[in-house]
């Protein structure tokens, strides 16, 4: 069986019409960026843990979720549409459902105002209004902030881009108090700090593909040892925001041990990085990608740290 988006212009259509509607549904799918999402999710349940002091209300914690994936996918998919003329340029992202003209511009925007409206009245009814509130903060900054005004203009457009992946650490707390206090605060700098080491590994990696199309990553403008040594001193607040939770929010000491460790081994992997970029340009001998893992590994643990250490601490 085939599939066309009835909304596909004719020019698009003898691809579309190659498209089962297998292929059409994973293309919408994908439009949702689901490991960006995989890894907001991550930040918002374990804080609703900390904030139960233990296990909170499985409904709570399935609306927060339903409600957030539906967020992050609606940033998603508006950001898919808004850069699809560089994402048809690079590599990395050629392959999205936009640049093979699987799905029409006007399908996507549909379903991510779909998506955003959903997440929006999810989070409202079934979690409580100052949730709803930051989503749809974190939703228009990540579109109109990071992807429209700041990706194309600055070297700084992770940096402060980069806020609107804060959020979830906000919305997971409020979801369970209804209030933001410190705790989460220092949560939302963890990940506002663990940004761009995490980000400029990914960018020093498709350093080309980004330079092809004219946006100004820190690694297309600067060399690769200066990338090492910005990675670098980002790591180090962030190793030591993490810290901060320990006197801010009283955790048992289960937690600090377990982000001092983490930290430890996260500096060693951005000081090695910037030893070898210092040396040379080669990507090879560099290996950004390792540190961009490492960056995904350091955050999930120390998150589930957090949603464990009132459980172990009883």
């Amino acid at each position: 069986m085939t599939y066309v988006d009835q909304s596909a212009s004719a020019a698009q259509q003898p691809e579309a019409e190659r498209a089962t509607l297998k292929d059409v549904v994973a293309a919408y799918v994908g439009l949702t960026k689901p490991r960006v999402i995989e890894l907001l999710l991550l930040t918002t349940v374990p804080v609703m843990f900390y904030a139960a002091r233990g296990v909170p209300d499985l409904g709570l914690v399935v609306a927060t979720v339903i409600g957030g994936t539906f967020s992050a996918g609606s940033a998603s998919v508006f950001n898919c549409v808004y850069d699809r003329d560089i994402d048809e340029q690079m590599r990395r992202t050629r392959r999205r459902a936009l640049p093979r003209h699987i799905v029409s511009p006007r399908s996507a925007l549909v379903f991510g105002f779909v998506l955003g409206i959903l997440s929006t009245v999810i989070l409202y009814v079934w979690v409580n209004p100052l949730s709803a509130l930051l989503s749809v903060v974190a939703n228009a900054f990540y579109v109109f902030g990071y992807t429209m005004l700041l990706k194309r203009r600055t070297t700084q457009n992770i940096v402060w881009g980069g806020l609107a992946g804060c959020f979830p650490a906000l919305i997971g707390w409020t979801a369970v108090t209804g209030a933001l206090s410190w705790t989460p605060i220092v949560l939302f700098m963890v990940v506002f700090f663990w940004t761009p080491p995490h980000t400029w590994a990914l960018a020093l990696r498709y350093r080309e593909d980004y330079a092809n199309v004219d946006v100004p990553m820190l690694p297309v403008v600067k060399p690769a040892a200066e990338v090492g040594r910005q990675i670098v001193i980002y790591s180090w607040v962030m190793v030591a925001t993490s810290l901060l939770l320990w006197p801010v929010a009283g955790t048992s000491l289960f937690y600090p041990v377990v982000a001092a460790v983490l930290g430890a081994v996260f500096l060693l992997e951005a000081h090695r990085m910037w030893a070898r970029a210092r040396g040379t340009e080669s990507l090879s001998v560099i290996q950004p990608m390792r540190l961009f893992h490492s960056s995904n590994l350091y955050l999930s643990l120390l998150f589930v740290a957090v949603a464990l250490d009132p459980l172990v601490s009883r």
